[in-house]
């Protein structure tokens, strides 16, 4: 599971860019900050490689495992 910080996330698109599932999309609500910022749009399909958490340079993405 993707938990995107929309405080912290700044709407770059590298999430969504490099996740090799193509699980997250860009919402359509601004964060408090003005920013839109990524959602998931399959949760099910995530296998949890953090690809997204490892690309963002605000560091507003954890991942956490499907077991968990």
């Amino acid at each position: 599971m993707v938990t995107i910080n929309a405080l912290m996330c700044k709407g770059c698109g590298y999430c969504i860019k490099f996740c090799p599932k193509h699980i997250l999309e860009m919402g359509k609500e601004r964060s408090e900050k003005g920013h839109f910022y990524p959602v998931q749009k399959d949760a099910a399909a995530c296998n949890g490689c953090a690809i997204c958490a490892l690309m963002c340079p605000e560091a507003a993405i954890e991942v956490a495992a499907k077991n968990a």
